[in-house]
């Protein structure tokens, strides 16, 4: 967290610290000459990391590694910080590192970095694996998975273990799971020294770009970002009722769009917001629930998602930018959603406003639109002002870019350097007085500088998450190293101590960043030996089977069961492990059950849905990390908190099963900007009316008719082609002969639907109806092979005569062999406007009765005085 001027009475700083290092940096802090080791070690790993990201490899032609060196790296940096920075048990010492520690720290590093240290012996003898292969392989093993006790927690190790066991007793197991087994080496071979099992694509990830987004926002907060959008936010809606609770809320929001901690959201923020709460009515319980819901929907929000999002590149494949846009309604919808709550919770309780300066309502409006429009006047300047550079200059326009940037970041250094630094306002002070907007943004103008970088080349020149989080980082790094100082020029102060500290300030940014890697290095890591069983067994064909046995089919009971396999092993295991698991394991199933039912899943959905379940694990109780970090700043029941939690979160867990069924939500199938509004407005109505359903009060205290019809209302909403489905078949059947014209005729970027039949790989008969983006217009051929798919045509039939590995055909279940039997166009229904126009009209019943029993109500307490 930033600077604070002030610890806020009855908050114990130290024990929150605590929370959050246990959960994400490691309890132990040496000093001395080993505290020195670990933090130097950890600034390493930094260093390594923003060099592989870099060009400057290839530049100089020097330190160029490929994606398994890399990987051995990354894991050996982690194995060697996690035996320092983890203690053993919670009765090991945390100021120092017993001797063992330094061993396993030493041996870990060694075996976790050994395909890199022998990468040209093992490359040129694979598969025949020498003793000390094996040996490191075994110990690598054994002591990832006491790496992963100590950062992950013993669920973790547990599920591993299960897998492991798996592997070695297939030949016992029930029919519908067994396989034959396989030996030692075997084994040893696959998950350490091939990239199939621990050094697969999710350490992959992890290595590539996860650890520089994670970076960037470790060192974002740094600089003193987190405390400036915590007071935008407290400026903005610190006077409305509820304030505080609104200001946790859109806090964490901002939060989410530099950082994927649950946990540490919660404490950065919370310390602040939950005592704020407290005071102006709220319970403790309802304090801490609010910052915890609101806290873990910060890794839904783009642009820097929770770790699990980057795997979604590899495991969906498609760029990063596209899951950006893809999760970006539901996350605001999320947000939005907990707002309205918050403000129904405010009305129910009657909550205090904070009081803020007495201001002119005709100078408020004023401060309002300026404020409005010159926000969008310089993302305009910025946007266009780089495009002209980039017209002008053409090749050479990166380096005058940067020299704009340096320019603009140094002018507005300048121009906060006039205004005193932001100071935090003790929340249980008897007297608050609110900021205001302009007031509190013009002192770190400087801060949009490197999310503007992020998202720049993230979403316009469209670079890899890597390259983009490098260049973000970057910028980054030069704020923390040369803010304090240019400060301190600008105000004529002591600039020899302002370069110490902003010294500092970088070493520990570097070093805290890559703490906060240790448990998401670990966990991918671990994740790799489930996903290592899977391609070693043949489980995944395997689970396909059960899941349909006991689900019967039926695509709702599966994503139910999914679901309540997401929260569970979301209770002992972080997001993004989860994530890998059920990833790996359930999506494939779903998106191929799905098919074969005739409902076409788009895979980013069925992603998306594993995600939101797993992030929710956070707060579901027993075992949600964010409603224990909230408790512990409440005082209240963490158990309690949690449950108040999960109720406000019930937003956040609709939204899976409608994007499944509605995926306009993602903006899949929606082409134009009037589209997108009509969704984005149907769909948000839609989720406030959830919201009020859950919270039993509308516009006044609601009956039980009046929420269940809100349901019906949202469901409506939500689904209005449910209702169509009923009276005419959405689609109509083509034949296959028109296919060709079909795929030829769908816009840029459009998806089409067809259905295909064959025999699987066991031998059965299946059917399936098969959803596929297309890239740009061109011959239907090569737009299928775009996503992986060659077909050959004989006369009138059509098949599938080749799958690319790893392509997107692939990932749906497509394989060669299949005949492509019909193309499904959609079909004349009547208009969607029917049902919403129903589902609208009937709220507003609802509404028009609520507003004149409270009319009433109001009405009977004036009159009660008066008699």
């Amino acid at each position: 967290m930033s600077e604070v001027k002030e610890q806020p009475a009855g908050v114990d700083l130290e024990e929150l610290e605590q929370i959050v290092a246990e959960a994400d940096t490691g309890g132990r802090h040496p000093g001395g000459t080993v505290g020195r080791i670990l933090l130097w070690a950890a600034v390493a790993w930094s260093l390594f990391q923003l060099w592989y990201a870099s060009p400057l490899p290839f530049v100089f032609g020097f330190g160029i590694l490929n994606d398994t060196e890399a990987r051995a790296i990354h894991l050996g940096f982690a194995l060697f910080l996690t035996f320092l920075a983890y203690p053993a048990l919670r009765s090991s010492p945390r100021d120092r590192v017993p001797l063992l520690d330094w061993v396993l720290a030493v041996v870990g590093g060694f075996a976790g970095a050994y395909l890199f240290l022998f990468y040209v012996q093992l490359s040129g003898r694979p598969g025949q694996p020498t003793t000390l292969d094996l040996v490191t392989g075994t110990v690598g093993i054994l002591l990832l998975l006491e790496a992963t006790r100590r950062a992950l927690g013993l669920p973790m190790v547990v599920v591993a273990c299960v897998f492991i066991f798996y592997t070695f007793a297939g030949q016992y197991m029930p029919d519908v799971i067994q396989h034959r087994g396989a030996s030692l080496n075997k084994f040893l071979n696959h998950q350490w020294l091939t990239t199939e099992g621990v050094f697969g694509i999710a350490l992959g990830v992890s290595t590539s770009f996860v650890f520089l987004f994670v970076l960037f926002g470790t060192l974002l907060e740094k600089a003193g970002a987190g405390n400036w959008m915590m007071q935008i936010s407290i400026a903005l809606l610190g006077h409305l009722r509820g304030g505080p609770a609104k200001v946790a809320v859109v806090s964490s929001a901002l939060n989410g769009v530099v950082s994927g901690s649950s946990v540490s959201n919660v404490v950065s923020g919370g310390i602040f917001t939950i005592p704020l709460m407290k005071r102006t009515g709220l319970s403790g319980v309802k304090a801490g629930a609010i910052e915890a819901s609101a806290s873990i929907n910060g890794q839904i929000m783009p642009p820097v998602m929770g770790a699990a999002a980057f795997l979604m590149v590899e495991y969906v494949g498609i760029p990063y930018s596209e899951i950006v846009k893809h999760a970006l309604l539901p996350a605001v919808f999320s947000y939005l959603a907990l707002l309205y709550m918050v403000h129904l919770e405010a009305i129910k309780m009657g909550l205090k406003t904070i009081p803020q300066r007495p201001t002119p309502a005709r100078e408020r409006m004023l401060r309002m639109g300026l404020g409005l429009s010159g926000s969008v006047l310089a993302v305009c300047i910025v946007y266009y002002g780089i495009v002209a550079i980039q017209a002008v200059f053409g090749g050479t326009a990166p380096p005058v870019l940067a020299i704009a940037g340096v320019a603009l970041y140094v002018t507005s250094v300048w121009y906060s350097s006039r205004y005193p630094d932001l100071a935090l306002d003790d929340p249980n002070a008897p007297i608050l007085e609110l900021p205001r907007a302009w007031d509190v943004t013009r002192t770190g103008l400087d801060f949009l500088i490197p999310i503007a970088v992020l998202l720049w080349c993230l979403m316009v020149e469209q670079m890899s998450p890597g390259l983009s989080a490098f260049w973000a980082t970057l910028s980054i790094l030069g704020i923390v190293a040369t803010r304090k100082p240019l400060m301190a020029v600008f105000r004529n102060e002591n600039l020899a101590a302002s370069v110490r500290a902003a010294w500092d300030d970088l070493i520990d940014g570097l070093a805290l960043g890559a703490r906060n890697m240790i448990g998401i290095g670990i966990a991918t890591a671990t994740a790799g030996i489930v996903v290592g069983t899977i391609t070693l067994t043949g489980l995944g064909l395997m689970m396909t089977e059960l899941v349909e046995f006991i689900s019967g089919g039926n695509v709702i009971l599966m994503l139910i069961l999914i679901a309540a396999i997401s929260l569970v092993l979301g209770m002992g295991i972080p997001t993004t492990a989860n994530y890998i698991l059920v990833a790996t394991l359930m999506a494939p199933v779903v998106v191929d059950l799905g098919a074969q039912a005739g409902l076409p899943i788009p895979l980013i959905a069925v992603h998306l849905f594993v995600f939101y379940f797993g992030i929710m694990a956070d707060i579901t109780p027993p075992v949600g990390l964010a409603a224990f970090a909230a408790a512990a700043i409440s005082k209240e029941d963490p158990i309690a908190t949690g449950f108040q939690g999960a109720l406000y979160s019930l937003r956040t867990a609709i939204l899976p099963f409608v994007f499944i069924f509605n995926p306009a939500i993602l903006l899949i199938g929606v082409d134009t900007w009037p589209q997108t509004i009509w969704v984005a407005t149907v769909s948000l109505i839609a989720i406030l009316l959830f919201s009020a359903a859950t919270m039993n009060w509308f516009v006044t205290k609601s009956r039980l008719w009046e929420s269940a019809a809100l349901l019906l209302i949202c469901f409506t909403l939500f689904r209005p082609d449910w209702w169509l489905n009923q009276y005419s078949p959405p689609y109509e059947e083509l034949p296959a002969s028109e296919f060709l014209s079909a795929v030829g005729q769908t816009p840029a970027d459009g998806r089409i639907n067809f259905v295909v039949e064959g025999v699987d790989l066991m031998g059965e008969d299946v059917r399936k109806t098969v959803n596929v983006p297309l890239g740009e217009p061109g011959e239907p051929l090569e737009r299928l092979r775009g996503i992986g798919l060659t077909i050959t045509q004989a006369g009138d039939a059509l098949m599938i005569s080749n799958v690319d590995f790893g392509s997107y055909a692939k990932r749906i279940g497509l394989d060669v062999g299949y005949d492509v039997v019909a193309v499904l166009r959609k079909a004349d229904q009547p208009s969607s406007l029917i049902p919403i126009g129903l589902a609208l009209a009937a709220a507003t019943g609802v509404a028009g009765l609520q507003f004149a029993r409270a009319r009433k109500q109001a009405d009977r307490k004036e009159a009660g005085p008066a008699r």
